[in-house]
């Protein structure tokens, strides 16, 4: 049996690691609590909540202009997309970390119950869109009272 020397590659490590992670984070995408972030792509954090009359959706946009910020609703469909525009320093100075992300974003989430489309409201305030979707008369009407014997 012959042996051969096989010279070392630190770079094939490197992309058997990327592909991993890579693998690993496809394994949860969709998840809640899991967000897949490559380079160039910046997903903000959302919170959706429900009180008696509506929906209420808030995503998280630090540094962001709402004139940036476009929402739409279809077919029981919120998206929320945008872009983040890097602030541009006169100053030529050199960075040693950065780690705020830039770029365009969507996000798009299923609503649990149907709204009324013509009431929805959105506000912006310290970096966070809050969207309100009232909820249509028939959502509201859909509590089912089980008797627990």
């Amino acid at each position: 049996m012959a042996w051969e020397l096989t010279p070392w590659r630190p770079f094939e490590f490197d992309r058997l690691r990327k592909e991993m992670d890579r693998l690993w984070d496809s394994f949860f995408e969709g998840r809640p609590g899991r967000r897949i972030k490559e380079e160039g792509e910046w997903l903000p954090s959302l919170d959706v909540a429900e009180t008696k009359g509506d929906l209420i959706v808030k995503a998280e946009l630090p540094g962001m202009d709402p004139k940036d910020i476009e929402i739409s609703l279809t077919e029981g469909i919120l998206t929320i997309k945008g872009e983040k525009k890097q602030e541009k320093e006169e100053k030529e100075e050199g960075y040693h970390l950065i780690e705020r992300s830039y770029g365009s974003f969507a996000r798009s989430i299923r609503l649990p119950k149907d709204v009324q489309s013509d009431k929805i409201n959105a506000s912006f305030k310290n970096g966070v869109l809050k969207v309100t979707l009232p909820k249509s008369e028939e959502a509201k009407k859909k509590e089912i009272k089980i008797k627990v014997e």
